[in-house]
């Protein structure tokens, strides 16, 4: 019900088959979810955005309906360089040479790799509520360290937080979504049940951990690499993150990506973290404003 007028597919690309909910006509826009999350977030806009566009909604390697591939050596498997070919492929095998695209939190960071690996491919992004990875772990400080403090949690050693998380699946979602600015009340019933589903799926506490250690790891290797030749995004981008969360409060958002992209224009929205349920009005304005524009 969440997404009538949409089908969904399970897509083989890049060794692993991805979920994804396709739905509308037009230019393609991909949206893209973040952590503890599915493809469900985007169900208060997505139905609006497909009646410009052929917007698809997947769910990341290791979460959802997607599978959960074993991480690998240095938890490669979960580099953002992988998840965004993963991305690059999909796009492709439904029939999308450019597209456009939106992502959140751990998506967000898999478009922004997107960005640097597959010039050419995508024609605008809009990445919600993050800095550069690379930064965030620079500049981390104690305000940010108690805010975001699953991402230390995560990396450390198997099996540890996964052992944790499996003990109490759902206690792991409530406690890191129920705790930010909102609450639980800013997520509808059915999409919350969605994501407590989805988090109890076998593996997938293996699958946030290893994406968590890619980010501390093999993906600030790349990070930085592409820092020292000074490759930055060079489509249009908008960034937005919410005034009541923590990487509006503990990094300097537009700066740092001005440093990392050509073009770049962003602002707060008066919510916190989960931008798309929290303040779907203003967020769809923003995107039929920074899409419909080539």
């Amino acid at each position: 019900m969440m997404f009538e007028g949409f089908t969904a597919q399970d897509v083989p690309v890049n060794g692993t088959v991805l979920r994804c909910r396709i739905g509308g006509s037009g230019p393609a826009l991909l949206l893209l979810h973040g952590h503890p999350q599915t493809h469900v977030m985007w169900h208060r806009v997505a139905p609006a955005l497909a009646e410009r566009f052929t917007v698809v909604c997947a769910d990341l390697r290791g979460y959802g309906d997607s599978a959960r591939p074993d991480a690998g050596p240095e938890s490669h498997a979960y580099s953002k360089r992988t998840m965004a070919a993963d991305m690059a492929e999909l796009m492709s095998t439904l029939g999308f040479a450019q597209f456009r695209i939106a992502a959140h939190d751990r998506g967000a960071r898999v478009a922004h790799r997107l960005l640097l690996d597959h010039p050419g491919r995508v024609l605008r992004a809009m990445l919600l509520d993050i800095a550069p990875t690379l930064d965030m772990y620079e500049q981390t400080g104690e305000a940010f360290a108690r805010a975001y403090w699953h991402w230390f949690f995560l990396i450390q050693a198997a099996p540890l937080p996964e052992r944790l998380i499996e003990a109490d699946p759902c206690a792991y979602i409530r406690d890191v979504m129920g705790r930010r600015h909102a609450g639980l009340g800013a997520f509808a019933p059915e999409a919350l049940q969605e994501y407590l589903r989805c988090i109890a799926i076998p593996g997938t506490a293996a699958s946030i951990c290893a994406d968590y250690r890619a980010s501390a790891g093999i993906d600030l290797e790349h990070d930085r690499a592409d820092r020292a030749k000074g490759q930055k995004v060079t489509v249009p981008l908008r960034v937005l993150w919410g005034a009541e969360g923590a990487v509006g409060r503990c990094f300097p958002v537009l700066d740092l990506w001005r440093k990392a992209a050509a073009e770049v224009t962003g602002k707060a929205l008066d919510c916190g973290h989960y931008i798309a349920e929290e303040q779907p009005a203003d967020l769809l304005e923003e995107m039929l404003d920074f899409f419909a524009t080539r």
